[in-house]
């Protein structure tokens, strides 16, 4: 089933308990965390006490993408904190196999990321390894931007080897996914995606969550 996973990077983190529990109350298994350190992306975000803080309130699925240079050094203090999944950037792991492993080794899901410039057969040698798959489609580090169509065409290339190979990992998507294009990303095979500023920046994040949410799922069954 496609899931739609509200990103807090977009949120009001003045009210940030508040917008989380009445997504709870929609029907929303899943968010979007993102962990920056402003050396692998330009921006600085927040650390394992804000998971622990959320984790209190709500038992939906902690989907932590861990956007820093030393993934492997953090990631258990992520998942002591509540993580239930942790996602890694290829681009900083020269021991991807060993960093997917260990997240597991851990008691989470272990994903990897592909930035916009990073073809998909970098993961030819882990696909059987890792959980699931976020393709970015804008490049990380603040969000609001724009989405780069590519991506599309990324998704689809990771869509054939997944059937090709019988694999049933989820593929990800996040950057710029709005109501108008959410329907091209589910046909091009995605089952997760992440949506920060189309939802939070609305004048009702719950409403544009259901509306996103219900698009998409729609989309999902007719999909060939």
């Amino acid at each position: 089933m496609v899931e739609i996973l509200p990103s807090i990077l977009s949120a009001d983190f003045a009210r940030l308990g508040e917008q989380i529990a009445a997504l709870d109350a929609a029907g929303c298994s899943m968010i979007h965390l993102d962990v920056m350190d402003g050396h692998f992306v330009p921006n600085l975000t927040f650390g394992p006490p804000v998971i622990e803080s959320l984790r209190k309130i709500t038992k939906m699925t902690f989907d932590v993408h861990l956007m820093i240079t030393d993934p492997d050094r953090y990631a258990p203090a992520f998942i002591q904190a509540g993580a239930n999944q942790v996602l890694v950037h290829q681009e900083v792991c020269p021991h991807l196999d060993r960093t997917l492993r260990m997240i597991q080794s851990e008691g989470a899901r272990a994903g990897v990321v592909l930035n916009p410039a990073t073809p998909v057969f970098m993961l030819d040698e882990v696909l059987e390894v890792a959980d699931y798959v976020l393709i970015m489609s804008v490049n990380p580090g603040f969000g609001g931007q724009r989405f780069i169509p590519n991506a599309l065409e990324k998704v689809r290339a990771l869509t054939r080897k997944k059937r090709e190979r019988g694999l049933q990992l989820p593929i990800e998507i996040d950057g710029g996914i709005t109501k108008e294009n959410v329907a091209d990303a589910v046909n091009a095979g995605i089952e997760w995606v992440v949506a920060g500023s189309s939802i939070f920046h609305s004048v009702n994040p719950v409403a544009a969550f259901t509306e996103m949410r219900q698009i998409a799922r729609e989309t999902a069954t007719v999909r060939v």
